[in-house]
């Protein structure tokens, strides 16, 4: 029989990607301009953590699933509107900073701090989920700083596929260079474990689910904790949007083989 499980994935909320992000200066630091009125949604790698933790769930009779999601309340609420109909999960809220810039070491104490309050939580059988990488905190190593924080030593990136085992254990599918996948073997929980895109498509909406969602939910974001991300060895000289250059040439008559050997000289200047 397969063990029951204690899944908890760490997610931010996040602009819509849709959206013109434009940095600005705010009195606590960098920001982004208009950032409380732009539409939000679940971070994209943490959102494809959320529904492979659902799917192992259901596989796994007497499972339990939590999202513990770092934002503003209200923006917290819209989110979890949205969220709620995709899959059955508690939520455990931190009130706090959206943006990209705070420290990743300050976001990981938050979430540490966020998950050890849970109660009744079985380190025993915890497998911590999230993101590989952030369209907000892209840091690269935030979840790593949880994990190790929580004491988890085993951690795996660039997750593609669990194979969960009758005796605990697990097979793991980890992307590596060339398009292939590094296969590694866990004897069992805990473990952190870094997701990619997953192999599951996003779950279709379940009025029924979020109805049932939306009752621990709303108590939940009313009780959340605030979390100031305090940042003492972190900050920016400036911050702008990426600049734009394009080099225009108009060449006539110019042979084909002119061409090909200056494009792969301009290539090879990268390299």
């Amino acid at each position: 029989m397969p063990t029951p499980l204690h899944i908890v994935v760490c997610a931010g909320i996040v602009p819509d990607p849709l959206q013109t992000l434009e940095p600005a200066a705010t009195p606590t630091g960098p920001g982004l301009k208009n950032e409380m009125v732009l539409p939000a949604v679940l971070d994209p790698w943490a959102a494809s953590a959320l529904y492979e933790a659902s799917a192992l769930v259901a596989k796994n009779p007497g499972s339990k699933l939590y999202l513990v999601a770092l934002g503003p309340k209200a923006k917290l609420q819209q989110v979890m509107m949205t969220v709620a109909q995709k899959v059955a999960f508690e939520l455990v809220p931190v009130d706090g900073p959206i943006g990209g810039f705070p420290d990743a070491h300050a976001t990981a104490a938050a979430l540490a701090a966020a998950i050890e309050s849970i109660a009744g939580l079985d380190r025993a059988r915890l497998l911590l989920f999230g993101g590989w990488e952030s369209a907000s905190r892209g840091a690269g190593v935030t979840l790593q700083l949880v994990g190790e924080r929580l004491g988890i030593a085993d951690q795996f990136f660039g997750v593609d596929e669990i194979t969960l085992r009758d005796d605990g254990s697990f097979e793991v599918l980890e992307r590596v260079e060339g398009g292939k996948h590094q296969v590694s073997k866990c004897a069992g929980a805990p473990a952190v474990l870094g997701w990619a895109t997953g192999n599951l498509a996003e779950p279709r909406n379940n009025p029924q689910v979020g109805m049932a969602n939306m009752r621990t939910i709303l108590p939940a974001l009313q009780k959340a904790q605030t979390a100031k991300l305090d940042a003492h060895s972190l900050s920016y000289l400036s911050v702008s949007l990426p600049k734009q250059q394009r080099e225009t040439r108009v060449e006539k008559n110019m042979p084909p083989e002119e061409i090909a050997a200056e494009l792969a000289e301009w290539i090879g200047k990268d390299s």
